[in-house]
């Protein structure tokens, strides 16, 4: 069985993350999308509604599953048996901090590999950043994150907005 992880920090996923994952899922037998905790970032969204989040936008595809990490990932991927890393690329400055990462998980693990999937036409300059900047400013995020999100999204982005005009 072919088994590949997906990791990313999905705050929150957007639809070039959901391109990404569905396009794995048509390549391996099994994905696992795997939010990774990074401990540099300041999350929009918990750790829990995030896994949530890609529960809710990945049901539609029975070989993904969602789990959460935050460890080294050639460690997580020896520990459920991945053959590969996926990694979305938008764009060629994402090349190269992701091959530099590449390396070093095949140094740690040699036996896996790392494919990397650049996004469609229509996704090259998105990012959760992008997406969460935009939703500061209020514009419509619609068409950038799958609609069974966005207003939990907006929702989260108002109580922030709300939180800090109160602290004024």
């Amino acid at each position: 069985m072919r088994i590949a992880v997906y990791p990313g920090s999905f705050d929150p996923v957007t639809n070039g993350h959901l391109n990404v994952i569905e396009r794995a899922a048509r390549l391996f037998d099994r994905v696992i999308v795997c939010v990774m905790v990074n401990a540099e970032k300041k999350p929009l969204f918990s750790l829990e509604e995030r896994e949530g989040f890609l529960r809710l936008v990945c049901a539609h595809l029975p070989n993904v599953e969602i789990d959460s990490y935050g460890g080294l990932l050639a460690e997580y991927a020896k520990a459920h048996h991945c053959c590969t890393i996926i990694k979305g690329l938008r764009a060629g400055s994402d090349f190269e901090k992701e091959f530099q990462m590449a390396m070093i998980n095949r140094r740690l693990n040699p036996d896996l590999e790392s494919l990397f999937l650049t996004a469609e036409h229509q996704y090259m300059y998105l990012s959760s950043s992008a997406v969460k900047e935009l939703g500061f400013y209020g514009a419509d995020v619609s068409g950038l994150l799958p609609p069974q999100i966005v207003e939990q999204f907006k929702q989260r982005i108002r109580n922030i907005s709300d939180d800090k005009e109160n602290e004024k």
